[in-house]
């Protein structure tokens, strides 16, 4: 394994959110007619999505609008009668005060009438709804209809630890490391396959939380096809730091164990022989070796479960099929 250029990557576990939530909710009181959308759908902000019976709220309309037709003829008639100084000025305002509140009254009645059509407040994906037809809604409260959970795109919600933050910047002022300039970051999935998009890092918060001595940090992802979902826990991964030497190897050629970690490699008589290492950070989905390693070293990376140590083992370029004589010997340089 040689030393070169690798960037610094870090991998932190998170959680996906909706980048908006809106619950359905009804405004007026009445019994649910009709549901007009189908559950786990796409909907349109403006899309009526429920129907509720409105033959109250109509016949109210019809009323105030018989209320400010009289009003208005008042309001009126004591307006010519104020010119020819017939009214006093008192019984036009209190005609003028009667003509706005059968306004108001009509206006709050075709209101009831438009809210009685339960309209989505925001596009999105509507989940199952929590009343059927028949029920009653609204009754001293807006009860919840339906949730509407926009989707593309998804936020990714994580955690740093201030601790790492803190032994990164201390490497960078002492010029060990170099700023990434990438802002682009990656999502792993729960079966540990990484996501086709690439997301972007839109903010980190300035203080630290007290009670985990962590950061809070948000991702956002593009989400077309609506395959990433709300509470789903994924890991992220993200461009930390430029290293200029390093040496990298793949996570399977690591050995954990209680004595620590360790590799096997391919001493100059051809045989495996176990080298105590420590690794440090990820470089994708490879360790950089901290200790342990001077480069130049041939790393067994598959074959492991063969290579014995003081066997003799034949080194290959890794992902080369190895010799038939020798099955274990696969190695990197």
């Amino acid at each position: 394994m040689a030393a070169a250029a690798a960037t610094v990557t870090r991998e932190l576990p998170g959680r996906l959110q909706a980048v908006r939530t809106a619950q359905v909710r009804a405004r007026v009181e009445g019994i649910v007619e009709q549901r007009l959308f189908k559950e786990g759908s796409d909907v349109k902000a403006g899309t009526p999505l429920f129907r509720l019976d409105d033959r109250t709220y109509r016949a109210n309309v019809a009323a105030a609008m018989a209320d400010h037709a009289a009003a208005r003829q008042a309001h009126e008639r004591n307006r010519r009668l104020l010119e020819q100084k017939m009214v006093s000025l008192q019984n036009y305002e209190q005609a003028e005060a009667r003509m706005k509140q059968a306004d108001a009254a009509l206006a709050r009645a075709r209101l009831d009438v438009e809210n009685a059509r339960v309209l989505a407040p925001i596009s999105g994906r509507i989940g199952r709804a929590l009343v059927t037809e028949g029920a009653l809604v609204g009754k001293g409260e807006a009860t919840h209809l339906a949730t509407i959970e926009q989707l593309d795109p998804i936020y990714a919600n994580f955690t740093q630890s201030n601790a790492d933050l803190l032994r990164l910047q201390q490497a960078l002022k002492a010029g060990k490391l170099k700023r990434a300039d990438s802002a682009q970051v990656e999502l792993l999935l729960e079966d540990g396959s990484a996501y086709a998009l690439p997301g972007k890092v839109l903010f980190a918060d300035l203080a630290v939380d007290p009670g985990t001595g962590s950061v809070q940090m948000r991702a956002e992802f593009p989400n077309p096809q609506r395959e990433l979902l709300p509470g789903t826990f994924v890991r992220i991964r993200f461009p930390e730091a430029e290293m200029e030497q390093a040496i990298r190897v793949p996570q399977r050629a690591v050995l954990m164990s209680p004595q620590g970690q360790s590799v096997m490699i391919v001493d100059a008589e051809g045989k495996a022989v176990p080298r105590p290492v420590k690794v440090g950070a990820m470089a994708g989905t490879d360790w950089i070796v901290a200790e342990g390693l001077n480069g130049g070293e041939q790393v067994i990376v598959s074959g492991l479960q063969k290579a014995r140590p003081g066997a003799p083992v034949k080194a290959v370029p890794a992902g080369a099929a190895p010799p038939a004589a020798h099955p274990a010997a696969a190695a990197g340089k």
